[in-house]
């Protein structure tokens, strides 16, 4: 072979890569962008591939009863398609900065963008209204668009987000993120830090924080006010300060309130089916009427389900129960916990997460 043959070859392959580098990224560049926008929060406003800027409006959404949500409306320039977003049991609602990134990140990608602020969330409560207003968030976010509609679901908000829409024909796409099939599992977990699933037995430690966080979602659920007043007192008192001694107040608990104190502060795992079994019939109908699995069968579109190994708050292994249930995936990233990636994202031996994550948007953005 001759120098000017192996030259035009090397010419011929170098422009052949750029070619497909090219192809793949006119293909992939969004969910790209997107990926690095949640694994690197700090990279993604640097980066292009965009379809264009967006805008963040302020809206008020009217559900059942002529109450209303305060919203955030994230416009793309040019729309092509719509998502509605669940948040989890946060404070910050719809304004966590996670949360936004990832709106912003999506309006940027061309989805037009409804973030709700529901109150029972961000007080660490769950009360079942919430599967109304998803709806009719979704109903709302139909009035907006010609495309699409698409809904998903974070954390704690994903159980109301999966409820909602099993009862919300035609969504073109249904999203699960670090979510829970049954609060059962959610409590013995964060009680004792084990879950179990395909006969293996995984256990963790956990983080004092979550068992109160765990008492705030459970006491909407007692039926006596006095009841409630008391295990709320404490909630507030271990939430801002989980060493604060609340024995005064836990002693004048009765036998309905006492049994959600028991189940919170307990440690052994071969308690817990005792536990719920003091439980009042109004909490252990919560519990089953606030569990999405047996929906999952039920809802229609694109599901995508992804959890974090490392999530201190919900198991992963309720995401794989959630799509053995729903006939789909699960994607575990094992370099992500409960809020986002871990430290260390950039290892080597992680990129296997980076690919999945990139696959994970793409499949959000192009149900």
């Amino acid at each position: 072979m001759t120098r000017r043959t192996a030259g035009s070859w090397l010419a011929a392959g170098l422009l052949a890569a750029v070619l497909v580098a090219v192809v793949v990224l006119a293909r992939y560049g969004p969910a790209l962008v997107l990926a690095l926008t949640l694994a690197l929060p700090s990279t993604g406003v640097h980066l292009g591939f965009a379809r264009g800027a967006a805008t963040v409006d302020p809206i008020e959404v009217v559900v059942r009863g002529g109450r209303t949500l305060q919203a955030d409306l994230y416009r793309p320039s040019r729309p092509a398609g719509a998502l509605l977003l669940v948040h989890g049991l946060s404070p910050a609602g719809r304004r966590h900065p996670d949360l936004a990134r990832l709106a912003r990140a999506l309006a940027t990608q061309g989805q037009l963008v409804l973030v709700p602020e529901f109150s029972g969330l961000t007080a660490f409560r769950l009360s079942g209204r919430e599967v109304d207003d998803v709806r009719s968030a979704l109903a709302h976010l139909r009035g907006l668009s010609s495309e699409g509609i698409g809904l998903a679901g974070f954390s704690f908000g994903a159980g109301p987000a999966l409820l909602a829409a099993a009862a919300s024909p035609g969504l073109r796409l249904v999203g699960a993120f670090g979510g829970y099939a049954d609060l059962r599992n959610v409590l013995t977990f964060v009680t004792t830090g084990v879950h179990h699933h395909g006969g293996q037995r995984h256990a963790v430690r956990q983080e004092e924080y979550n068992r109160w966080k765990l008492l705030a979602l459970l006491l909407t659920f007692v039926e006596a006010e006095r009841e409630r007043a008391i295990l709320q007192a404490i909630a507030d008192r271990k939430l801002a300060n989980p060493t604060d001694d609340t024995r005064a107040l836990e002693e004048r608990l009765s036998r309905e309130g006492r049994a959600v104190f028991n189940l919170v502060v307990n440690r052994r795992e071969e308690a817990v089916p005792g536990l719920l079994g003091d439980l009042s019939p109004r909490v252990t109908h919560a519990l089953d009427s606030l569990s999405p699995l047996t929906v999952m069968p039920r809802l229609a579109g694109r599901l995508l389900i992804a959890h974090g190994a490392g999530d201190e708050s919900i198991p992963f292994t309720e995401s794989l129960r959630l799509a053995a249930a729903g006939n789909a995936h699960a994607v575990i990233l094992g370099t992500f916990h409960h809020v986002g990636p871990a430290a260390g994202w950039l290892s080597p031996s992680r990129a296997l997460d980076g690919a999945r994550l990139v696959s994970l948007a793409d499949r959000l953005l192009n149900p």
